[in-house]
């Protein structure tokens, strides 16, 4: 008489970790088919470059005879980093619209029900928007010997790593936004109405303090201000300025009479980048 045998763990094991490594894995490929977009689309490259050229050569170059140099510091020099910023804020944001290109033409249908989390596939676009904005804005730095700007290896760094947070929330914020948005032409306008609130709101095209007490309180209101300063830091302590042109051209936040420190504003944007991943990914995890 044949026995049955007893009972053994032969059925499916947990797959903790292969479904970790397959959300990974996804959005690993959703991040690299962002980056594969990007470098084929040269045109994309030299458009997102034009605008913050035009900024630095011939808003700088037309504007610091009538501001004057200051310390061996002049306009052109001061609004390197803003110009930086810029190029980061406006491809960060505008990343977001192949979300809404897929979506009209049925390939984002095809991605949400795929074998993969949602969180997954909003997490690679974010980075794969970050990763690119922050490449957009790393190319500014070669002009910075142009310009007089001295960098050295830590600034670079520095200005890195701050562009790629700033990137990661700019771009989470796109994202949320053309979760909300159907078509092309909505996102674009949308979009537009955004930049330039937050790119004059910000401080990058002029200094933060001895403003009028209504347009201080827009600055300190607008998050990319927070993104912006710890950007004109990083570059400004690699020049010689004299106390001068620390009292014209010196960054710096203040809220309520105390200069916010670096680190807070880092932590500041990298919460709302979060907080923009989070919203962004609930407002995917409901039916397309």
């Amino acid at each position: 008489m044949t026995h049955p045998r007893p009972a053994t763990a032969s059925g499916p094991r947990p797959r903790s970790t292969s479904s970790l490594w397959h959300q990974l894995r996804a959005a690993g490929i959703v991040w690299q088919r962002e980056l594969i977009r990007f470098v084929r689309a040269r045109a994309r490259i030299v458009g997102g470059l034009v605008q913050p050229l035009l900024f630095l050569f011939v808003l700088g170059s037309g504007l610091s005879p009538l501001i004057g140099q200051s310390g061996g510091i002049n306009f052109t020099q001061f609004v390197f980093p803003g110009v930086i910023a810029m190029s980061v804020l406006s491809t960060a944001l505008f990343s977001a619209v192949s979300i809404v290109w897929d979506r009209e033409w049925g390939f984002l249908r095809e991605m949400l029900v795929a074998p993969v989390s949602r969180a997954a596939l909003v997490t690679g676009k974010a980075l794969g928007g970050a990763t690119v904005a922050t490449m957009q804005g790393a190319i500014m730095l070669t002009l910075a010997p142009v310009i007089g700007v001295r960098l050295s290896p830590q600034i670079v760094v520095s200005v890195i790593g701050a562009s790629a947070l700033m990137a990661f929330t700019l771009t989470g914020c796109g994202i949320f936004v053309a979760s909300r948005i159907k078509r092309i032409e909505s996102f674009q306008v949308v979009m537009q109405v955004l930049l330039f609130p937050m790119l004059f709101l910000s401080g990058a095209l002029f200094p933060l303090h001895g403003l009028p007490a209504w347009l201080a309180a827009l600055t300190r209101l607008n998050p990319v201000t927070y993104a912006v300063d710890p950007l004109r830091r990083a570059v400004l302590t690699g020049q010689d300025m004299t106390g001068e042109a620390t009292a014209r051209f010196g960054s710096g936040v203040t809220l309520l009479g105390q200069t916010v420190s670096v680190w807070a504003e880092l932590g500041l944007v990298a919460v709302l980048g979060l907080t923009f991943l989070a919203l962004s990914i609930r407002a995917f995890g409901k039916a397309e």
